[in-house]
């Protein structure tokens, strides 16, 4: 007869390990292809933050170029003005136009290097919400593995919890709603 009741709780206990086993393949598929999906989608927002950090770098770089050459008008102006040559005021005049153009050029640089800023930081709010997705995914994973190992439903359920959050920060990344947590980007970041 023991050998019976062995045969029967083993049967039973090989079934409650069965039933455990599939929800964490299950959960553990679902989790990382949605993991890879967020993967991708942070790459390409990586790449636009580094485009758009290189045109900002490049419009002040522009910006201070224009400046340059504004100052060197300026102290034109002045050298003429202070020697007070004959026939020095149409050329005062043309260069005191150089440097209203320079102002005008100067705005519409400055605004596009602010643009461009605020993109990257606009961008950057996903970046580290598809980061945090990441790690909230990578930790539901691993606890997912140890679920399968243990056997303990508790286990199985903040895995899922963890994969759950992981997943609701994952679609507010993609879907641009912001659910940046300071707090969180400040220790992992």
């Amino acid at each position: 007869m023991s050998e019976i009741e062995d045969v029967v709780s083993g049967t039973i206990e090989s079934s409650g390990n069965t039933k455990i086993n599939a929800l964490v393949a299950i959960f553990v598929s679902i989790t990382a292809t949605f993991m890879a999906l967020c993967n991708i989608k942070d790459g390409n927002i990586c790449q636009a933050m580094q485009q758009a950090q290189a045109s900002s770098l490049d419009e002040w770089s522009y910006y201070q170029a224009k400046s340059t050459k504004q100052t060197i008008m300026e102290n034109n102006v002045q050298m003429l003005q202070v020697q007070k040559l004959a026939g020095c005021d149409s050329l005062i005049k043309k260069f005191n136009e150089q440097i209203k153009r320079y102002d005008k050029e100067k705005a519409e640089i400055k605004k596009q290097a602010e643009d461009d800023q605020k993109k990257y930081n606009d961008l950057n709010v996903f970046d580290d919400q598809f980061d945090m997705t990441e790690a909230f995914l990578s930790i539901s994973i691993a606890l997912f593995g140890v679920t399968a190992l243990t056997q303990k439903k508790w286990l199985l359920y903040f895995a899922g919890g963890l994969s759950i959050m992981g997943i609701i920060l994952g679609l507010t990344a993609f879907l641009q709603i912001s659910l940046h947590s300071d707090f969180i980007s400040k220790i992992l970041g």
